[in-house]
């Protein structure tokens, strides 16, 4: 290969390695300042109105919020692929109408594990009218899985992915807001829970490592380019003294 060619490939590829470092440690840094804004409103406990979970604007804030009203009679949502302690299972949530009639909101029951024979749990209903209060995120990232919700013979709903906007019609609800509440896990009611806004994600740890080992690429493919060209021109030299 012509040395221009090796070299222009080289720095392509090291171009390419630095692009997935640059990403990772993007992601890296978002993931702290999304630790840091959950911290800072825990420590707060400010509650704001349930309604706030439609807010557009809000979309990717964190609230702690509480309200009145009732969870909606009907089907829960089980969220596949949830492991817990090493434990497959899936997280719990049902749609909770707020008493001063804003928007429908999905509410995160906990978790409950899975048999080897991956029988779902059966989810009881919440009837009366209840006071929660909790963390209001952005839904679980679904990265690129993408599925419908399936019916079980409960009636309950399996998803692979949790997107409010596509499960409304499901639920046979005109709309559902675009966060859902992690549940305080004080409260006496659901299923083992935390206030967890990254399980089964990578922590910022482990992307700021994975951006190390890019740049490292990176450079061991410039470093390998120089080796090889020092090589070949000490190589031709050689032949010309010859």
């Amino acid at each position: 290969m012509p040395l221009a060619a090796g070299w222009t490939l080289a720095i392509l590829v090291a171009v390419g390695f630095s692009a997935l470092g640059v990403w990772q440690y993007g992601r890296a840094e978002q993931k702290r300042a999304l630790l840091a804004q959950v911290q800072h409103t825990l420590q707060a406990r400010q509650p704001v109105p349930l309604s706030v979970a439609a807010q557009d604007a809000r979309v990717d804030g964190i609230d702690w919020a509480a309200g009145q009203g009732r969870f909606a009679d009907g089907p829960a949502v089980l969220l596949d692929n949830q492991v817990r302690d090493g434990q497959p299972g899936v997280r719990v949530y049902r749609p909770f109408l707020p008493a001063n009639g804003g928007p429908a909101l999905l509410v995160e029951l906990g978790w409950q594990p899975l048999r080897g024979d991956r029988a779902l749990p059966v989810i009881a209903p919440l009837p009366g009218s209840r006071q929660i209060s909790g963390l209001l995120v952005a839904p679980p990232s679904p990265g690129l899985i993408r599925g419908a919700a399936v019916a079980q013979g409960d009636g309950d709903l399996l998803v692979v992915a949790l997107q409010p906007a596509t499960l409304a019609a499901a639920l046979k609800l005109k709309t559902l807001a675009p966060r859902v509440l992690k549940l305080d896990p004080a409260l006496p009611i659901g299923y083992p829970r935390d206030l967890d806004v990254l399980p089964n994600t990578l922590p910022p740890e482990r992307h700021l490592g994975y951006a190390v080992q890019w740049f490292g690429l990176a450079l061991a493919v410039l470093a390998t380019a120089a080796v090889l060209t020092w090589r070949r021109r000490g190589a031709a030299r050689e032949k010309m003294g010859a």
